[in-house]
């Protein structure tokens, strides 16, 4: 897998990759940045026009529905050497974008489900360029790929990219941070085999004095909210709250996990926010952008609990998804406590979108009468 884990680093600096299968080789370009030179480049290397490639959400969102039994991941639509970067950009990303040519969209080849894995993986936008080499370069390709121009990998271990990190954590470094409100905190940060995400568990208190079901709370970062104050979200308060809730408790394990905008980055959470800004809410604007209603996963959450020895739980969430997470990956969730921030007119609709779309147990601070715009979980209240 390394060299799919540098294959990414070149997706990410806007350069092409070589995909190789039993059906032939494919290049495969980043739609994210791309222009109209790098497209006629890619056409002349590959000696063939190539395709658009994009998620199931983001056609979904402009209008595409396939339905077939192999549980179709998206749609790719070959493009004539006249269309150019601005328009396949727009078709890929814009929520003012449409397409009323159903029929032309066809499925994906193992190539083209392989792109859209890296992009993810790269926290790009989920769209690629994609183009077949025509048997006539062949020889040309292989000399880029001798000099070390293109970087080649399998289209089956790129495909897989986005799952290959289980088991794979490496613990780096540890260090006592006291914190406000818990003096006592050690901080311990793993790191992910191909280096490009970092996730930190804070450990409050003394482990020896734990309770035997551990309080954790497993918290994304969000760099807008946790760290300016953002009132667009409840994130910075959350944390906070989740730091004091479990000092409470007598200690335990805040996981804070590089998962950014539920897992599709930093970049593309502030193109989700300027759709918002538009009227999409922040499901929709994700969509829009190719992605679910939630990215995240939360193997690597598994893999540091049981590094930190840690079997049993009680889980400070709102948020069932990371309850069933859990109860599936073998670690025992005994209980589970709310953690709320404020409501504010600034995250009214996100969180109702949270709560009404994806399930999120917000009726504590969303209820008619809003009791208390500044709940927070009470220990003691939760007895």
């Amino acid at each position: 897998m390394r060299q799919v884990e540098r294959a990414i680093f070149d997706i990410r600096r806007g350069l092409p990759v070589l995909l190789r299968d039993d059906s032939g080789d494919t290049l495969v370009h980043p739609i994210e940045g791309v222009g109209d030179e790098q497209l006629q480049q890619l056409t002349r290397t590959a000696g063939s026009a190539p395709a658009l490639v994009l998620t199931a959400h983001r056609l979904a969102a402009l209008g595409h529905h396939f339905d077939d039994d192999r549980g179709q991941r998206g749609g790719r639509v070959a493009i004539d050497h006249l269309k150019n970067s601005d328009t396949l950009t727009l078709l890929a990303a814009s929520r003012h974008a449409r397409d009323a040519d159903h029929e032309a969209w066809q499925s994906l080849t193992m190539a083209d489900e392989a792109a859209l894995a890296m992009m993810r993986r790269a926290l790009l936008i989920p769209a690629a360029l994609t183009a077949r080499v025509d048997p006539a370069q062949h020889e040309r390709i292989e000399q880029l790929v001798t000099e070390g121009e293109l970087l080649a990998v399998t289209a089956a271990n790129a495909r897989a990219c986005q799952d290959s990190t289980a088991g794979l954590l490496g613990r780096i470094s540890e260090a006592e941070i006291p914190l406000a409100g818990a003096g006592h905190t050690r901080f311990i940060l793993f790191r992910e085999p191909d280096g490009l995400r970092e996730h930190v568990a804070v450990l409050i208190g003394e482990p020896e004095q734990w309770h035997e079901a551990v309080p954790v709370r497993l918290h994304s970062a969000c760099l807008t909210g946790d760290l300016f104050g953002s009132l667009r979200c409840d994130c910075g308060e959350q944390l906070r709250n989740g730091v004091a809730s479990i000092q409470a408790m007598g200690g335990g394990v805040l996981l804070y996990l590089a998962q950014e905008g539920r897992g599709i980055g930093l970049a593309n959470k502030l193109r989700a926010y300027a759709m918002q800004d538009e009227g999409l809410d922040t499901i929709d604007a994700d969509q829009v952008l190719g992605f679910g209603e939630d990215e995240r996963h939360y193997t690597m959450a598994l893999d540091i609990l049981i590094e930190l020895g840690i079997r049993r739980i009680q889980l400070l969430t709102n948020n069932p998804a990371k309850l069933a997470a859990m109860n599936q990956s073998g670690i025992e969730v005994a209980n589970r406590h709310g953690i709320y921030g404020s409501l504010t007119d600034q995250n009214r609709r996100y969180l109702n979108a949270k709560a009404s779309r994806a399930g999120h147990l917000l009726d504590d601070i969303l209820d008619e009468h809003e009791r208390d715009a500044t709940t927070v979980f009470s220990p003691a209240a939760s007895k």
